[in-house]
């Protein structure tokens, strides 16, 4: 049985609860293992690792949950405790800033904390109609969440996931183009922007963004196999191709 991400991270986070930061801990790995953690999951494995006593493991973290969404107030405030603890004092308070300048910006006329808090709850709600079979409703949801978190990248990668799931593969393909455009780093939303190409009918744009996919991660084995299946209708669509080839000549 294939146990979503997200079940995974609310056990994490009943372990978290019950002070158990090594079986949160051992949970969140295997999010993190799998290549489909999300902010959350990040900072609350960045967290755990804090509260066992590993903070460079922490500041590893962290600093992940950043890159996915980079106005995660609750990540930057817990990664300057932990420099501070370090005695990075000065890198503590520039983080401190960082977390206090964002803060003060609004979205939809909300202060940018609850802005990111109503976000996150719509993504919840989100994901409970998905688990229900709503997927129109899922979608809606989680649009919601970024009309109120634009940069919440990792919640515009599920919502791009759920767009291709229910066909709308031009849609999922713009909301992965926004990813990749703003963190290119972002491999997991590149992988799947290759997919989206391809299904699309755009194969020269998948295999422009899967071989740059492979250059970053060599050792993932899905951007082989997608490059693979690439390989394999291209040449299912050369035989087809000749006939009408030798058709067009013998006309002529």
């Amino acid at each position: 049985m294939d146990v979503s991400p997200e079940h995974q991270v609310g056990q994490a986070r009943e372990r978290f609860q019950l002070q158990d930061y090594y079986g949160a801990i051992h949970l969140l790995e295997d999010v993190v293992a799998s290549g489909r953690a999300f902010a959350d999951a990040h900072h609350l494995l960045g967290l755990s690792y804090s509260l066992a006593g590993q903070p460079d493991k922490a500041l590893s973290q962290f600093d992940r949950a950043l890159g996915l969404n980079p106005n995660y107030v609750e990540a930057l405030i817990h990664r300057a405790l932990v420099l501070n603890e370090l005695g990075r004092e000065d890198e503590a308070i520039a983080c401190l800033s960082r977390a206090g300048s964002v803060g003060g910006e609004a979205r939809q006329g909300f202060p940018a904390h609850v802005a990111a808090k109503l976000a996150n709850q719509h993504a919840a709600l989100g994901e409970a109609y998905y688990e229900a079979g709503g997927m129109v409703e899922a979608i809606e949801e989680y649009q919601a969440a970024l009309s109120l978190g634009p940069a919440f990248h990792d919640l515009r990668y599920k919502l791009g996931r759920l767009l291709l799931e229910a066909g709308r593969v031009l849609d999922a393909r713009e909301e992965f183009e926004i990813i990749v455009r703003q963190r290119p780093h972002f491999t997991d939303a590149a992988a799947m922007l290759g997919l989206a190409c391809y299904l699309a009918g755009d194969g020269l744009a998948a295999r422009t963004v899967w071989e740059e996919c492979r250059e970053r991660r060599p050792e993932d084995p899905r951007v082989e196999a997608y490059l693979a299946m690439l390989k394999r209708s291209d040449s299912a669509a050369e035989p087809a191709a000749k006939p009408a080839r030798a058709a067009r000549r013998k006309r002529a």
